[in-house]
């Protein structure tokens, strides 16, 4: 069957090829093919009911092509049964046959300008074509259509670069056109809204201007939308945090993802303080105080599912930033197993929890998943007959089974305070956000010796370092000793990427040089990611914890003493079947979860 090089993307030619590339039966072509008028009408129904007809772009989206029809079916490649043949499968094979480069565009690494200026947006929505980068004179279009050459030349021309063409799907070129052209058309009504130049010092000096404004109000539609447009990117972009920067002449908007901090945005410092009002009025963050640290809480939604946004802000020298943690719910309340625990520590975990009275501990540096760890925890030994009591600073994750409550230190609500007072209200299990100082750690012991679990989290490198820091916020080893039931300290690394996932031989000699102990071969197999559109070429999707278990067991409880050596402890629990961070992060690596560079980056002070 050859291929209709004057008709490359009619229905025929697209299952001609997904027929040459194995991806699809010569029969189940034959079938969509017959059917494909009715499969059509169906697929355009659903769309339609989906937009809004008076939108510009609404007759391109809902166009149906046999790409389309061909997704919708969900079906699975033909040789490869456990792999979707989706839009994106589609678009690879017909790239491959055209000899075109296919691109999964990373939002992420766009430059806003060079998407948003190159071409107007309704000729970019027209004719699905999106300019993604420019380099030594040449600009790079991704677009749905490689063969429209009258498209193509107009770019050059308008441009006066020379074009150069990737294959990218349409689904990912609609919703690029709409995130970044939405989000630069919102700043820039936005910033044209200033009729006069603005002096911003942030919180050097004071400038006073008369009869003018210094920041746009917070619920100018075009501030509405540039705050709404940076959500959903985020959401999309499976990121943690969003950071909003202010510098002296921008600022920076940048994301974590898996971890790492990316650059997304610049945008003009005169719409900052409108970015930071809005932010606030949504978080319900004192608006005129622009001096002190603040803190507020947005929740808003993420596909159906209720998502919590925790919001800082504080003063810096060219004006307040903001930091927005995440709180998706996904994440927080997980089940164990989900969490990265080999077999073994689980069961221990499970025995610490497990138990009537006593204290857990969970640590780790800010970033490392205690949050995680506790809320997934609290969920898996939740029922109706028990009574969970949480003390937090802030409340991360609102859950309705739990009893929550704030710490608010302006009116003498402090971790010590409310636990004080808690033994009143009839708790079973008790949460503290953080031991910080030797009140809350007297009174969280109080609670353990009068029958009560307590969970918290303490801010060391490793398990045993916990009992020391215990003892050096001024704990009495006795109570150390009648209280402590297990620790738990933690770390994230992150995945290698599923879909880019291959295997290399490595000579071992290297690695034991690195300190892995992996016996006599010469050579072993691990896994490394090459590199794809999924994980934006990072090699690496997503994170999971490494752990280190150590239960407090007699031989350690004796160990614990004023003069208690951290070492002797960690000999101890090692003797005992503690799997060290160090160890845990290693045994992921050869079994080809995680990287031999991320476990140096995260275990580095284990050395």
């Amino acid at each position: 069957m050859p291929l209709d090089v004057n008709h490359p993307l009619s229905d025929e030619s697209i299952c001609k090829v997904l027929v040459r590339q194995q991806l699809i039966s010569a029969p189940k072509a034959d079938e969509i093919l017959k059917r494909k008028t009715s499969l059509k009408k169906r697929l355009s129904k659903q769309r339609e009911k989906s937009l809004d007809p008076d939108l510009p772009s609404s007759r391109i989206e809902t166009l149906v092509t046999m790409i389309d029809i061909i997704d919708a079916l969900n079906l699975k490649q033909e040789t490869r049964p456990d792999v979707a043949l989706d839009e994106e499968a589609i678009y690879l094979a017909l790239a491959e046959e055209w000899k075109i480069p296919f691109k999964k565009v990373d939002p992420v690494k766009l430059d806003l300008n060079v998407v948003t200026t190159t071409i107007p947006r309704n000729f970019a929505i027209k004719h699905l074509v999106l300019p993604i980068a420019i380099n030594e004179g040449r600009l790079t279009v991704a677009t749905a259509n490689p063969f429209n050459t009258e498209v193509l030349e107009d770019i050059a021309r308008a441009s006066k670069l020379e074009v150069d063409t990737v294959v990218s799907t349409r689904t990912d070129i609609l919703k690029l056109i709409h995130e970044f052209f939405g989000f630069k058309r919102s700043i820039a009504a936005a910033e044209n809204q200033f009729n006069t130049p603005i002096v911003v010092l942030g919180n050097l000096e004071h400038y006073v201007r008369l009869k003018s404004v210094d920041e746009l109000p917070s619920n100018d539609s075009h501030i509405v939308n540039a705050v709404s447009h940076l959500f959903t990117y985020a959401f999309d972009q499976r990121a943690s945090d969003i950071h909003i920067e202010p510098k002296r002449d921008t600022s920076m908007v940048r994301m974590r993802i898996d971890g790492v901090l990316h650059t997304v945005h610049k945008i003009p410092k005169k719409v900052h303080p409108a970015i930071v009002s809005r932010i606030k009025n949504l978080s319900r963050i004192d608006m005129a105080e622009k001096r002190r640290p603040q803190d507020g809480r947005i929740k808003t939604e993420k596909e159906g599912v209720e998502v919590e946004i925790r919001v800082s802000m504080i003063p810096t020298a060219f004006g307040e930033k903001v930091v927005m943690r995440i709180m998706d719910p996904d994440i927080l309340f997980q089940d164990l197993d989900e969490l990265g625990f080999t077999p073994t520590d689980l069961i221990r975990y499970n025995q610490f929890v497990s138990m009537p009275n006593g204290i857990v501990l969970v640590c780790g540096p800010t970033g490392s998943g205690k949050s995680t760890t506790l809320y997934s925890t609290l969920r898996s030994i939740y029922t109706p007959e028990i009574n969970i009591t949480t003390i937090e600073d802030p409340i991360e994750m609102v859950h309705e089974d739990f009893n929550q409550i704030s710490v608010n230190p302006v009116v003498g609500v402090t971790f010590g305070s409310i636990l004080r007072n808690i033994l009143r209200q009839d708790p079973d299990v008790i949460m503290v956000g953080e031991m910080r100082d030797l009140e809350t750690a007297e009174n969280a012991i109080q609670a353990a010796l009068t029958g009560h679990l307590v969970l918290s989290t303490l801010h060391t490198n490793d398990a045993p370092a916990s009992i020391t820091r215990l003892i050096d916020i001024g704990v009495p080893p006795f109570l150390i000793q009648a209280t402590l039931r297990g620790i738990v300290s933690q770390r994230l690394v992150r995945k290698i990427c599923d879909r880019c996932k291959e295997a290399i031989q490595i000579d071992t000699a290297e690695l034991k040089q690195m300190g892995l102990r992996l016996g006599n071969s010469e050579t072993v197999t691990v896994y490394r990611g090459k590199g794809c559109q999924h994980c934006r070429g990072t090699g690496y999707k997503g994170r999971v914890g490494i752990h280190e278990v150590l239960p407090f067991t007699d031989s350690i409880r004796n160990l614990t003493t004023e003069t208690t050596d951290i070492s002797a402890i960690r000999e101890k629990a090692m003797q005992e079947g503690m799997v060290s961070l160090r160890e845990n992060a290693i045994n992921k690596f050869l079994a080809g979860v995680t990287t031999y560079q991320e476990v140096m980056r995260v275990t580095w002070e284990q050395d």
